[in-house]
């Protein structure tokens, strides 16, 4: 019965998946792409530096889309919902790790410092975690800058028009033929060998330029808070 059970639940997700990957080519091909800062990226990548893309959860689903052609290795939640987002990644060409702040974090980091110091790869993480609260920023990435040298990249998207989820976080999807305004932030470099207060510093820089980038990119659209 649970052999039963897991193929079942993998058929779903394999559909569920194909099915999302199909509807997101339609839709996002339909919609307006408006950009700022991306010559941030086109700098790093000249120069072959691995950073860390930070984003708030909300996001997600036009980052997978941003982040097509990067080589990405994203931090995924270990919970059974962070399934769908992982399979729905690695369908795409990142690569994952399983972990969060209450499950399997501290070896899913570790997975990300490798995967940055010793194979360059770029690291994405949710800046508001796996579970909240919403736009504030967690220590993750901070620590994972510190460790690497990596900068972290603050990214953000907004839409005229979209759909939002009721999750903890009202998960984003936009409407076919709405425009989308993306902001890449200013790389933020954070020392390695810091101490709790110094983490907290830069944790608070992370989210205020995050929280920046969130009012400038729904701000385009006259929309204060999605």
């Amino acid at each position: 019965m649970a052999v039963r059970k897991r193929i079942g639940r993998r058929v779903v997700l394999t559909l569920a998946i194909t099915l999302y990957k199909i509807i997101a080519k339609l839709l996002f091909s339909s919609c307006r792409i408006e950009t700022a800062g991306m010559d941030i990226l086109e700098d790093l990548k000249r120069r072959k530096q691995p950073y860390i893309a930070a984003f708030w959860h909300h996001g997600i689903f036009y980052i997978r889309e941003l982040g097509r052609d990067l080589p990405l290795t994203a931090m995924v939640s270990a919970s059974e919902d962070g399934e769908y987002i992982a399979r729905l990644l690695e369908s795409s060409g990142f690569e994952t790790v399983r972990g969060s702040s209450n499950r399997g974090g501290i070896a899913a980091l570790k997975s990300l410092i490798a995967a940055v110091r010793e194979r360059g790869r770029i690291a994405a993480i949710v800046a508001d975690g796996s579970q909240g609260p919403p736009l504030t920023a967690q220590a993750g990435a901070v620590l994972l800058a510190g460790k690497t040298g990596a900068p972290i990249v603050p990214l953000g998207w907004g839409a005229n028009r979209y759909i939002a989820f009721r999750s903890w976080d009202r998960t984003v999807l936009p409407k076919p033929f709405s425009r989308i305004a993306v902001k890449v932030g200013e790389p933020l470099t954070v020392p390695a060998g810091l101490k709790a207060a110094g983490i907290e510093e830069y944790r608070l820089k992370l989210e205020k330029n995050l929280k920046e980038n969130y009012r400038e990119v729904w701000g385009r659209f006259g929309i204060k808070s999605h």
